[in-house]
């Protein structure tokens, strides 16, 4: 995806993960999410590789921006439930140590993230496309929020979904947890724009290169701009709820295949 005559030549970085293939093209650092035999469920890993690919991309002058895409019929199935992870020992050694997610890096990264959903995106999917700048969608893409299904309160979407559908559509697929289409994401105002699948690679290729015509400090710029008035993610929401009965139960409960017996009272 070449968006100049000149294209520089920029090392790949090592994000540390087989799970997220990782390629410079030009001057978009692009990232494939590919773990299809969990439906590209992230794990600590994958989300710290997709942390490290922003602060890394915020430090090229060369770049204008980050591409993330998912595989086959997956963008992403949020977190992995399972507490699965490729080094345990490596979480601990962060480049930003602030923070394991991924969400406040992408949007506080001077290039522009574009999101190509390429199909499921849920839950933690619905997270990054939620924190990217420019999201393009096929035709076949599906979304949903189901983190209230498992008994967990999501501070990254609460703090974003309300701000990018309205709150009275945000209370509804918080609360209902139902899946819609591309259609419906186009219409409330979660993607920028939905194209046939079999066009999503040109659309997305278009895109990047009309960035890549923008002045890069003044994109940069009017991206800190547009965020500037975002409410900040409540992280504390979450760490009060982990290892309460409720969230114990939703998890269980999901790794089961069950229904969840809420605890009450």
């Amino acid at each position: 995806m070449s968006t100049g005559a000149a294209d520089p030549v920029v090392a790949t970085p090592d994000l540390g993960t087989r799970h997220i293939a990782v390629e410079v093209r030009g001057r978009v650092l692009s990232l494939r999410v590919d773990r299809t035999e969990r439906r590209n469920a992230f794990t600590q890993d994958m989300y710290r590789a997709i942390k490290r690919a922003a602060i890394w991309a915020d430090g090229q002058p060369e770049l204008d921006a980050v591409l993330l895409t998912g595989t086959d019929a997956w963008f992403g199935a949020g977190g992995d439930m399972g507490g699965n992870a490729e080094d345990t020992e490596a979480l601990a050694t962060e480049w930003d140590p602030t923070d394991h997610f991924p969400f406040r890096h992408i949007e506080r990264c001077s290039k522009i993230w574009v999101a190509a959903v390429n199909g499921l995106c849920v839950a933690g999917g619905m997270d990054l496309i939620l924190h990217c700048d420019v999201v393009i969608a096929s035709d076949r893409a599906r979304f949903r929020v189901p983190e209230l299904l498992r008994g967990i309160p999501d501070p990254h979407m609460s703090a974003r979904l309300a701000q990018v559908v309205g709150l009275q559509r945000a209370r509804y697929l918080f609360f209902t947890a139902e899946e819609f289409d591309a259609a419906a994401a186009l219409t409330m105002g979660l993607v920028g724009k939905v194209v046939p699948h079999d066009d999503l690679d040109r659309a997305v290729a278009d895109a990047l290169a009309a960035i890549g015509q923008t002045g890069p400090a003044a994109r940069a710029l009017v991206k800190r701009d547009l965020n500037r008035a975002l409410p900040v993610h409540d992280t504390q929401m979450f760490l009060r709820s982990i290892g309460a009965p409720e969230m114990v139960e939703g998890m269980r409960a999901f790794l089961e295949k069950r229904p969840a017996e809420w605890p009450r009272g």
